[in-house]
């Protein structure tokens, strides 16, 4: 028993290194191609490529937009007012998410729908 055992996370481990070596690429994330999105609205220099500073550029809104939105959701769903949400004011706002992407999805179904009736 002892043997498989051993046998087993042997395998395991083996397995679990298989993963991690095929799935380096030896690159880091920020070396992939920006999108044609990003290269149109931080490339200014019109290269085709994001300079270190275009990147900081883009990086900067990025955080300004998640940290808009953090504060928007404790706005939104911080009920004990003490500026961050609890794990019950999270589970009402995954709930409040949930409720408004089916709402969405119905109002979608119901003019395709609308759609084929015609």
């Amino acid at each position: 028993m002892k043997k498989l055992t051993l046998k087993l996370i042997g395998m395991l481990a083996a397995l679990s290194l298989a993963f991690v070596v095929t799935g380096y690429s030896g690159e880091s994330s920020d070396s992939k191609a920006p999108s044609k999105e990003a290269l149109k609205k931080y490339d200014k220099d019109g290269d085709g490529k994001l300079s270190e500073e275009e990147q900081a550029a883009r990086k900067a809104d990025i955080a300004a937009k998640a940290a808009a939105t953090r504060k928007a959701n404790v706005d939104k769903y911080d009920t004990d007012g003490d500026g961050k949400l609890s794990k019950e004011e999270r589970e009402a706002k995954k709930a409040a998410e949930a409720a408004e992407k089916a709402e969405k999805k119905a109002e979608r179904e119901a003019k395709k729908a609308e759609k084929k009736s015609k």
